[in-house]
């Protein structure tokens, strides 16, 4: 089996990130491995936020942005200078594992402690509000004709779980040369769509819990969710199934600390996390964004992450983004 591994350029630039950004902290910190606003930005503040209101941390959580690689810098960093930091935890999600399982990371999945899944976001596919695109079957029309005429971006790599989202919805729609679809990386869907409405981006794909602010202001049109049923707090934005495009592309949203934390830290932070899961302010927070809450914690959730890690392995290999 053939996989993209990370350059050794790559490692030591994450590395030296990790000596640049690692100093471990004195109070508890949720690092976001992307620039605010984005969907791991939300994950680690509003928990933060309700860890603190529900007094299960004392005082405030430190929340830090660490943008690069799409997880990779802040995954090297806590696996070299605080594996075993207890009150350190990591946001994550499908598209951080789908980068482990391609070998984009400088370690294995099993590198780190998985704690809890909280929710999973909403993948969806957007166009500027002035956009000429009305419809997702007129994009896959356009992609099936000329792939290389539009310039879609996500935030992730190549590969990653938003540019497979989208050839999942180009392949669904006729397109057989999934290769030629143009595709930028951008840290976070914010960026994507800040560059989209600047008029460098026609589509982009990402989870619309990122981007949800977008939505309300008008700014950009929802082509279509990537989900089973309409968003409970979008109603009105169409599913790719009602518009006979069979895909769906759900993003979890969850929490990881370092591989060497204590089974007791572990475990106090699982029930932790399960408790603020069940609270009325997390319940409320997720839905109002677009999520869905959804709650898998301790070895449950670590099992999870491991089998998703080979699905995800699996997919990239069926649509050869992997040998």
């Amino acid at each position: 089996m053939k996989i993209f591994t990370t350059t050794s350029a790559t490692l030591v630039a994450a590395m030296s990130a990790a000596v640049t950004f690692g100093a471990p902290a004195s109070a508890t910190e949720c690092i976001a491995p992307s620039a605010p606003g984005g969907g791991w930005d939300f994950t680690c503040r509003t928990i933060g936020r309700i860890l603190t209101e529900l007094d299960l941390v004392e005082g405030n959580v430190q929340v830090t942005n660490m943008p690069g690689g799409v997880g990779a810098v802040t995954f090297a960093m806590v696996a070299t200078e605080r594996p075993a930091d207890e009150e350190l935890i990591v946001a994550t999600s499908t598209v951080g594992i789908t980068q482990i399982a391609q070998g984009r990371y400088p370690a294995p999945v099993d590198t780190m402690r998985y704690l809890a899944m909280l929710g999973a976001d909403v993948g969806v596919i957007a166009v500027d509000d002035d956009s000429p695109i009305e419809s997702l079957g007129q994009l896959t029309e356009m992609l099936a004709e000329d792939p290389g005429s539009l310039v879609t971006a996500g935030s992730s790599g190549a590969g990653g779980w938003d540019h497979i989202r989208l050839l999942m919805v180009a392949r669904e729609g006729g397109l057989d040369t999934l290769g030629d679809v143009r595709w930028v990386q951008f840290d976070g869907g914010t960026d994507a769509v800040t560059q989209m409405m600047g008029g460098q981006i026609d589509v982009v794909s990402t989870d619309l819990g990122e981007i949800a602010g977008f939505v309300e202001s008008g700014d950009i049109r929802i082509l279509a969710a990537l989900s089973d049923d309409p968003i409970p707090a979008f109603p009105d934005i169409p599913t790719a199934k009602s518009q006979g495009i069979d895909v769906t592309g759900y993003n979890w949203r969850g929490l990881y600390t370092g591989g060497e934390v204590s089974d007791e830290a572990y475990d106090e932070w699982v029930s932790d996390l399960e408790t603020l899961y069940n609270s009325e302010a997390w319940q409320t927070a997720a839905v109002e964004s677009g999520l869905i809450p959804i709650w898998r914690g301790g070895a449950e959730f670590s099992d999870f992450v491991m089998e998703e890690a080979q699905v995800m392995e699996d997919i990239s290999r069926d649509i050869g983004v992997i040998e």
